[in-house]
């Protein structure tokens, strides 16, 4: 993984995961926080459009909303584990 690679994955983890946590609200995730979740929320999204077959784009704008649906489907999954 090339340098630029890995600062397009830490800019398209920021951008999800902050948008993520404010439509989710309540979670209240660190700049650092949103990119664990932008990130993991991009490998869960990918994985599940993958699986559904559901083809967005190419390109940063169709990661980042791919990136940001599964960075919403983390958070909401968080949430509830810790309501329970």
């Amino acid at each position: 993984m090339t340098l630029t690679a890995l600062l397009i994955w830490i800019i398209v983890g920021a951008i999800a995961g902050i948008l993520a946590d404010m439509v989710v609200g309540g979670i209240g995730v660190s700049l650092l926080g949103a990119i664990l979740v932008g990130i993991v929320g991009g490998i869960l999204g990918g994985a599940l459009f993958g699986a559904l077959g559901i083809s967005i784009g190419a390109g940063i704008l169709g990661d980042i909303i791919i990136s940001f649906i599964g960075a919403v489907i983390l958070l909401l999954i968080i949430r509830a584990v810790r309501r329970a």
